[in-house]
């Protein structure tokens, strides 16, 4: 009996890290090329405001962060740098500053959801037609599927 327990109990242990290492990485697996510099640099350039992303924001942590350069501009949402990998990205303009999962579930009635980040080395994300950029101040990554602030940058 107590044999069975054990095994019981170490196969289900190892059966919830192979899960959660599978969440982790499947992101990394099933991601599109990440832009390169080049095409990061050349949809940057014209842009009206920049960023920057940072690891010690008070709702990141080593699972969810994000740090570099993002160009905001009339057309597109551009960042030069890395984010942790994860699933179902998505980035918004929200009217003030935000680094908790809290300030971000108060503001989002009033936050503009421009589109899904799939590529957590740089991005390129078109912006919706007819965004006022002036409505806004700050750049969010978000994870939608499991309500986890990842970062932010204030751009003006």
């Amino acid at each position: 009996m107590r044999r069975t327990v054990i095994l019981l109990f170490t196969h289900g242990l190892f059966l919830a890290i192979g899960f959660a290492a599978g969440i982790y990485t499947l992101p990394l697996l099933i991601a599109p090329p990440a832009p390169s510099a080049q095409a990061v640099a050349g949809a940057a350039q014209g842009a009206s405001f920049t960023g920057t992303f940072r690891r010690d924001l008070k709702d990141s942590d080593a699972l969810h962060w994000g740090e570099g350069t993002v160009s905001v501009g009339p057309q597109r949402i551009v960042l030069q740098g890395r984010l942790a990998p994860g699933p179902d990205y998505k980035l918004y303009l929200a009217p003030e500053f935000v680094e908790t999962e809290a300030d971000f579930a108060r503001l989002k009635p009033q936050m503009q959801r421009v589109g899904d980040v799939k590529t957590f080395e740089n991005f390129i994300v078109d912006l919706p037609p007819g965004v006022d950029l002036q409505r806004y101040t700050t750049v969010i990554v978000w994870c939608e599927t499991f309500n986890e602030f990842i970062t932010a940058a204030q751009y003006r």
